[in-house]
């Protein structure tokens, strides 16, 4: 491990969590951790001192619903395209995310350890990667991409690249234990329909309650927990009761819900930027005959929802879910989108310790403060008041993951 001491002075400091910001302050990195935040000099006569020249520093962002391995919103595709290949789409992805100040990213299905590996060898150069492996999904659920035409005696192509089928409490068991088996930091299932899936109605609720009981309790005996791609109310309402930890979407959470969420301490991690691609470019995009009906009002219903859930005060993360290549540079407008929504101190929280929190990273990710992994930005103007700085990845002064530079415009 590098050891080398560096000295991040004058900046403005926001440390993920206060809401009061710290003016003219220098960040101590040594190694890949923080040993000091300081208003006053920071004096090491022999560590490396970097002008921050008063941009605005604060934790590497967070993206909480990421896909490496979705280089196309054609989902059914993806599992058709070499292996080979597809890596080499995931490093692009993976790469890109870094670059866009996105310190730590949790993959929301598909990921899995080679790549992880990849990344903590130094083969690939990405952000610290928590993976779920393949989504659980039911027969004709979301994460089931075989189209209603399809006659398959053996199910041979049931599984998928992304997801796998598990019917019965004890296949959705022996799913979960296998994704655990392979290094998955979390579980991840499908309780409701979706839009890129063809065969089910996104109102559909899916498994039963049992079903969805033993992935949680099999995540916990790993001490990790179950992430829901989730639309729908009931949906939601259903996750709260059952113990899943956060639900994906979350794009119709009435007030009543909310509460109850919020009671229950479950995360919500949005996702507008998809919903905000796919509604201006679905004409353009790969997507089942249904799918153009089915994102009808889902951005506004999401729009809702986010409300309901801050006047709940439910726990909100913040993910970008873009599944095209084409639109990844796109990831920074998570934040701007749920600043039309929410106050920017609030979205900056998500992006940073909430998400750090969701990800059972409290203290370590998402903050500055002294211990904390030295996952850094620097960037050009003042987020507390305009979000759309993340929408342009050339306003990132500097970003450092584990104490490494991986980008600097500063001296």
């Amino acid at each position: 491990m590098n050891n080398e001491l560096i000295v991040l002075r004058d900046a403005r400091i926001f440390d993920g969590v206060s809401a009061e910001i710290l003016e003219g302050g220098n960040v101590v990195v040594e190694g890949d951790r923080i040993r000091e935040v300081t208003s006053s000099p920071a004096k090491f006569p022999n560590a490396r001192s970097i002008n921050c020249r008063g941009h605005f520093l604060m934790p590497g962002l967070i993206d909480a619903h990421f896909h490496a391995y979705s280089p196309s919103f054609d989902v059914a595709a993806i599992s058709r395209m070499p292996a080979t290949l597809l890596a080499q789409h995931a490093r692009v992805a993976v790469e890109g995310a870094l670059l866009r100040g996105f310190t730590t990213v949790r993959d929301a299905g598909g990921g899995d350890f080679g790549l992880w590996a990849a990344i903590e060898q130094g083969l690939v150069r990405g952000p610290r990667f928590f993976y779920s492996g393949r989504g659980i999904t039911q027969t004709g659920g979301h994460g089931d991409m075989r189209p209603a035409d399809s006659v398959e005696p053996c199910r041979c192509g049931a599984d998928h690249r992304l997801t796998c089928i598990a019917d019965g409490v004890d296949a959705v068991r022996q799913a979960a234990r296998e994704e655990l088996r392979k290094g998955a930091t979390q579980i991840k299932i499908f309780v409701s329909g979706g839009i890129a899936s063809p065969t089910d109605p996104i109102w559909m609720p899916q498994f039963s309650d049992a079903e969805i009981r033993v992935a949680v309790e099999e995540a916990a005996r790993r001490r990790t927990y179950v992430m829901a791609h989730c639309h729908t109310d009931d949906g939601a309402r259903r996750c709260a009761e059952l113990g899943v930890r956060s639900i994906e979407h979350g794009t119709d959470i009435s007030a009543g819900t909310a509460r109850v969420l919020a009671e229950k301490n479950v995360f919500v991690v949005p996702t507008l930027t998809v919903m905000d691609v796919l509604r201006r470019n679905s004409g353009h995009l790969a997507l089942p005959p249904a799918g153009h009906e089915k994102l009808r009002g889902v951005y506004e219903q999401m729009a809702a929802s986010i409300k309901n859930c801050v006047e709940a005060g439910v726990r909100l993360g913040l993910g970008a879910d873009l599944m095209d290549s084409r639109f990844h540079p796109l990831q920074g407008w998570e934040l701007s989108l749920r600043g039309e929504i929410s106050a920017p101190l609030e979205v900056l929280r998500s992006a940073t310790s909430v998400n750090a929190e969701l990800l059972q990273m409290r203290d370590l990710l998402g903050c500055v403060k002294p211990g904390a992994y030295a996952d850094l930005i620097v960037i050009a103007g003042d987020p507390t008041r305009d979000l759309a700085v993340f929408r342009d990845p050339r306003n990132l002064q500097l970003i450092m993951k584990g104490g490494e530079i991986v980008s600097g415009r500063l001296d």
